[in-house]
C-alpha cells in the first residue's frame, strides 16, 4: 500500500496548492467588484470556505505525518494571480471571471472526487469527511455560478448599454 499512500499524499499536496491558487484568483477579483454585490458576497463567502478547505487538507496531511508543499503552493498561487490579472484588461472582466471561476470550481470538484476515490482505495477512511466537506462546498459554488450566469450577463449588458461601468 506504499504506492497508494504516496499517490494519495501527492494528491493532497496538489489539492492544498490548488486551494491556494483559488485564493490568489478570488481575492483580487473581489477587491475590484463595484457593481455586482451578489458576486462579491459569494466570492467573500467562498474565500472563507476555501480557507477552511486548506485547514481540512492540512489536518488530513498531518494525520498522515505529512505537510503541504510550500513550493507547489507558491507556484500555483503565482499562476492564479497572473490569471486573475489577465482578465483585468478585458472589457467584460466580470463575465470572463465568471467563466474562469466556473471552470476552476469544476476542476476542484474533479480533484476532490479523485481524492475521495484514492482515500477509499488506500484505506484512508479518516480523510473522507474532510474531503467530502470540501467537495460539497465546491459543488455549491459551481452551482451558484451556473445558476447566476444568465442574470450576471444580463446585468453586464444592461449596464454597458446604459453607459455605466459594467466591467466589474
Amino acid at each position: 500500500m506504499a504506492d497508494a499512500r504516496s499517490i494519495f499524499v501527492t494528491g493532497l499536496k496538489n489539492a492544498h496548492a490548488m486551494e491556494n491558487q483559488a485564493l490568489s484568483i478570488m481575492k483580487p477579483q473581489v477587491s475590484r467588484i463595484e457593481n455586482y454585490p451578489e458576486v462579491a458576497d459569494m466570492l467573500e463567502r467562498h474565500i472563507r470556505e476555501t480557507e477552511g478547505q486548506i485547514e481540512r487538507l492540512d489536518a488530513i496531511l498531518a494525520s498522515l505525518s505529512e505537510s503541504h508543499s510550500t513550493m507547489k503552493d507558491m507556484a500555483l498561487s503565482m499562476g492564479g494571480a497572473m490569471a486573475a490579472l489577465g482578465h483585468t484588461i478585458a472589457p467584460d472582466e466580470i463575465v470572463k471571471n465568471s467563466f474562469a471561476n466556473f471552470a476552476f470550481e469544476n476542476y476542484e470538484i474533479a480533484a476532490y472526487k479523485s481524492l475521495m476515490t484514492l482515500a477509499e482505495l488506500g484505506g484512508f477512511q479518516q480523510a473522507l469527511t474532510g474531503l467530502k466537506a470540501n467537495l460539497e462546498e465546491e459543488q455549491a459554488m459551481a452551482h451558484w455560478i451556473d445558476s447566476n450566469l444568465r442574470s450576471l450577463t444580463m446585468k453586464f449588458a444592461s449596464l454597458k448599454e446604459a453607459g455605466a461601468s459594467a466591467k466589474v
